[in-house]
């Protein structure tokens, strides 16, 4: 019943869509670029290419009924066999919605919706290092994504410090916690303090992959293919918590509610760490309690459920989900992460929360691809407990997955060029976090993708970020003005509505840029800050050719790194400029041997005085007898 009243509902929405287009863009052709436009127009082509097969199919029908008649059988065949396409053709447009598939995000690019939070409103930290994973990685037997062999712990750890300097403006690991844990507290009413001791940080994690059931005897992995988040991703975070913000290990509790903290955690972190609570039932485990009422209620007044104990407790949390598209909800980031959080309480599944995604019975049908409609990961970022903790999102992409829980795959899209993406994102801002994360999914997965672009009944793979409706709920955290009509946001169900803006969304330029609008000037939306951590090696030596590299951090207050390669002996100079063209220092104007070199700039002009905020360009200029390299590129002082 519900396939034939889909296949109604197609014909006549696509009719009405086709009306509403004309009436629309008729008298006003500039009117075709408006987002409802966007949202009509595939739904009008479908219709008209419905319509065309359909009466196509009947006129080949006819003439086949009367070559048949006429005892021409050979056009006969002819005639039946190309109504049959018609006809199949016709039926093809009913049998996926319409709505399935969307090119291009109904918002376009850089319209920024909601006000940016964090130290930096609206800064989310991209590092990419194709050095933190091996190439080569098969991810079978002897060779899993999970080994070290195969993620290097110390380059995850300079990413991550990286990320965190970059987030905060500073220049050590320990400074850039004080910033943040004091940022926080300053926002949510603690006061202008940073960590105290004794606070309890709880962290979130992917377990879905590992199959190790919460209530199950089952404590070791069973499915080691399938990708969750890097243990060498927890190894940092541990790392930087303990010994750089000063955290008691007794003070941190961390995994993914309805699973077991496995073994492959277990022995990458307990012997550093053994004091931390690793949640699950296995040996040695911190058993997850559940809280002794309901603590979240789903706004549209459907359902309650109950919250691990240990997150009503906790006075922080960080998110760490997989980066990685999803069947359901398009893609899977930190506010799905959350799903984790009822599995214990309801054997072992989180089914009951599906209901408000995309896609809620997978399949492709995407039966709530809609703009305003209830979405519960808007509750989830709101909830005191959830979101309302939630100090840093860290995205692990490291590796990335086509799927819940399933193996790692390698990225097309540039700077990645069919290897794993090796990168993570971090950020303060929960809503541009999960918009700039969902643009890379959106550009990699889509129909022209070599191995996931078309749907496999399985659910196994498909074109998921490109269902409509997938970023509704960031429109919808991002400004109350696109909540459902006649619906307010109160995951705690006391009265209090949750505030307009929980952060800020919008979509990049192009793919090629990946700039958002405080990257291109603006004093509003997001802002994404790009690092590479390059280790150094011992030996200079085998340079092959000049690089200049983008200074790290940047933005930056007060010093910056800047790193080159100089590939054949000559003179190196490295100028900074104002955005007028009028050089302000010179940090090194020399000869220099093959090898790769940093400099660090103190922010400071030529005359010893500091420089003010704003855009700069650093140049490289190398020379030598038989060829010259110049390059230049750009960096933020945000004092």
């Amino acid at each position: 019943m519900k396939k034939l009243v889909q296949k109604m509902f197609v014909p006549i929405i696509g009719f009405f869509s086709l009306l509403w287009f004309f009436i629309r863009v008729i008298p006003k052709p500039s009117r075709a670029t408006y987002p409802c436009m966007r949202v009509a127009a595939p739904l009008a082509s479908t219709f008209v290419i419905y319509v065309i097969g359909f009466l196509t199919s009947i006129f080949f029908f006819k003439r086949a009924k009367k070559f048949w008649q006429q005892s021409r059988y050979v056009v006969f065949s002819l005639a039946l066999l190309l109504g049959m396409v018609f006809a199949i053709t016709s039926f093809l447009q009913t049998d996926q919605p319409a709505y399935a598939y969307v090119a291009s995000p109904p918002d376009g690019p850089n319209q920024p919706m909601g006000q940016g939070v964090g130290i930096n409103p609206g800064r989310v930290v991209w590092i990419h290092n194709p050095d933190a994973t091996d190439e080569t990685c098969r991810n079978r037997r002897n060779d899993y994504w999970s080994d070290d062999a195969n993620t290097n712990q110390q380059i995850v750890n300079d990413m991550l410090s990286e990320a965190l300097q970059a987030l905060s403006n500073t220049d050590s690991d320990a400074s850039a916690w004080e910033v943040i844990f004091r940022h926080f507290n300053n926002t949510h009413g603690k006061g202008d303090v940073g960590y105290a001791a004794g606070e309890k940080i709880v962290i979130k994690i992917n377990l879905n992959g590992n199959g190790c059931n919460y209530n199950s005897n089952n404590y070791e992995r069973w499915d080691l293919e399938a990708i969750d988040t890097s243990p060498q991703i927890v190894y940092a975070i541990l790392d930087q918590l303990v010994n750089k913000a000063g955290v008691a290990q007794e003070n941190i509790g961390f995994g993914d509610p309805g699973r077991n903290v496995d073994a492959l955690y277990w022995d990458k972190c307990h012997g550093e760490f053994p004091n931390v609570h690793y949640w699950g039932r296995a040996n040695g485990r911190t058993r997850i309690i559940q809280s002794q009422n309901a603590e979240i209620y789903t706004s549209d007044g459907t359902m309650e459920d109950y919250l691990p104990q240990c997150y009503l407790d906790a006075d922080y949390m960080i998110n760490i989900p997989v980066f990685k598209k999803h069947h359901r909800a398009g893609v899977s980031i930190s506010s799905k992460n959350h799903f984790g959080d009822f599995v214990p309480f309801h054997n072992g599944s989180a089914s009951r929360w599906h209901f408000s995604l995309p896609a809620s019975e997978g399949g492709g049908d995407v039966n709530n691809g809609d703009y305003g409609l209830y979405r519960c990961f808007v509750d989830f970022i709101g909830h005191k407990h959830i979101g309302g903790k939630t100090i840093l999102y860290l995205v692990d992409g490291l590796w990335s997955s086509t799927n819940w829980a399933h193996p790692p795959i390698k990225w097309q899209m540039s700077p990645f060029n069919n290897d794993w993406p090796s990168s993570i994102f971090l950020s303060q801002d929960p809503v541009a976090i999960e918009s700039v994360v969902f643009d890379f999914l959106f550009e990699e997965f889509d129909r022209d993708h070599p191995t996931e672009g078309n749907y496999d009944p399985s659910d196994n793979k498909g074109p998921f970020p490109h269902y409509a409706g997938v970023d509704d709920f960031l429109h919808q955290a991002a400004d109350s003005k696109n909540w459902p009509e006649g619906l307010i946001y109160d995951p705690e169900g006391d009265g209090t509505p949750l505030p307009a803006s929980m952060g800020v969304h919008e979509h990049w330029n192009n793919a090629i840029d990946k700039d958002y609008s405080r990257n291109l000037g603006m004093d509003y939306g997001i802002e994404l800050v790009r690092g590479k951590t390059t280790r150094v090696a011992e030996s200079i030596t085998t340079v092959q050719d000049f690089e200049l590299l983008q200074n790290v951090p940047n933005p930056f207050n007060p010093t910056t790194t800047i790193e080159y390669a100089v590939a054949t002996p000559g003179t190196v100079r490295l100028s900074i400029y104002n955005v007028i063209g009028q050089r302000v220092n010179v940090l090194t104007d020399e000869f220099h041997q093959v090898g790769q070199y940093k400099i660090r700039w103190n922010g400071h002009l030529d005359n010893g005085q500091k420089a003010p905020s704003g855009l700069y360009i650093y140049e490289l200029v190398v020379q030598n007898e038989k060829r010259s390299f110049v390059s230049s590129k750009k960096m933020l002082l945000s004092r």
